[in-house]
């Protein structure tokens, strides 16, 4: 992928702690391991801070250190409080072993736990909200730690514009919007020749992605183009449901769920359309790498903004409101009808590649992670 750098003898080599909780196959768990290579790459000592093992996980990348935060046994307290405690002392323990020049931390209580167990060890913090605030602080607790403890953060990385709302101009004012990288499966030519009759989508079965919408759209087209096919890819625990769904609806043999699989971008490449149907997402990663590969895409305006952000309706994507089933079915049996527009729109959305690219999109992180470590 790239050339490792080598140190400068004269230069100290910069070290970059990243936190999460796990390294479980995701979008954000992703980006994070991607970045963590490419930092490496370039001659930075990286330290992976996780709080457990997962069971289906990212590989870390040759060099990069792994560390893990999770109390065990021997080390838990009396109680939740004695058990939160030993968690904030084993973290700022890590820290001050470890002595990075930055923390990155990523999604939800990773922030807050980052910002308070660094706190007066003059180790910037950036912390990285993935998905939509409101979803990803959904507690009243949970909403003021994070509107008042951001405030001290060295730097706030969001998904979209529609993410600053949630915080006050304290927050906003230190608070950047930084693309994800895209995974380099998914760099390739457009797909030139006859599309496949399937419908793909990719993501976690579950309330949030909500595929039951795109289930009942596809009823809707059913008749009328009886040679298309429905592939979701994931799993989660709605998979039955969603078995049982396609049965009523009279769908069975036409819909798949052939739950996680490796190699999404080959299986999705030829694909007549990818639909995301999401009621929150940050920036959804799964809709730009099927827009950067050119496929048709259709999305719903999810509340964190991210989908608006990448789709122009009627050019390079379609646009529909979240739960607005009829209008998804629409814009399915737009593209069935008219394969020459759904592939115009899909080259329109090719061009966001260029943006997105892997190693633009990483060194612009390297470059905000150097200004946090110069300031």
């Amino acid at each position: 992928m790239h050339r490792k750098r080598s140190t400068d003898s004269g230069k100290r080599q910069k070290h970059i702690a990243l936190f999460i909780s796990s390294l479980r196959k995701g979008g954000s768990e992703r980006v994070l391991v991607n970045l963590a290579a490419y930092l490496s790459e370039q001659g930075w000592r990286v330290t992976m801070v996780t709080q457990y093992r997962g069971e289906v996980e990212y590989p870390l990348p040759e060099g990069v250190t792994r560390v893990f935060s999770e109390i065990t046994q021997e080390e838990a307290g009396r109680g939740r409080i004695g058990n939160f405690v030993a968690r904030f002392l084993k973290l700022r323990g890590i820290w001050k072993k470890e002595r990075p020049d930055a923390i990155l931390s990523f999604i939800g209580k990773n922030n807050i736990m980052a910002l308070v167990t660094a706190s007066f060890l003059g180790i910037p913090v950036a912390v990285s909200v993935r998905g939509e605030p409101k979803e990803e602080y959904a507690s009243r607790l949970l909403r003021f730690l994070a509107r008042l403890l951001f405030g001290q953060a060295a730097g706030v990385i969001l998904q979209s514009e529609r993410a600053k709302a949630f915080f006050p101009k304290r927050v906003c004012r230190k608070a950047v919007v930084l693309k994800n990288p895209l995974n380099p499966d998914f760099v390739r030519p457009v797909f030139s020749g006859e599309r496949e009759k399937k419908v793909a989508a990719v993501g976690r079965l579950d309330a949030n992605k909500n595929h039951e919408m795109i289930l009942r759209a596809f009823a809707e087209t059913a008749e009328r183009f009886p040679e298309y096919r429905l592939v979701i890819y994931g799993g989660g625990e709605l998979r039955e449901k969603l078995v049982n769904l396609s049965e009523e609806l009279g769908l069975a043999g036409r819909v798949f769920l052939p739950g996680p699989v490796d190699h999404v971008a080959d299986r999705i490449y030829r694909a007549g359309m990818f639909v995301l149907s999401s009621y929150s997402e940050g920036m959804p990663n799964t809709l730009l790498e099927a827009m950067c590969m050119g496929l048709p895409v259709i999305s719903t305006d999810c509340s964190g903004g991210g989908a608006a952000e990448l789709i122009r309706d009627g050019e390079n994507g379609r646009l529909v409101a979240p739960g607005d089933v009829d209008a998804l079915a629409a814009a399915m049996l737009f593209y069935m009808e008219h394969p020459d527009q759904a592939a115009a729109c899909g080259r329109a959305a090719a061009e966001l590649l260029e943006s997105f690219r892997p190693d633009r999109v990483a060194r612009e992180w390297m470059e905000y992670l150097e200004g946090l470590m110069r300031k």
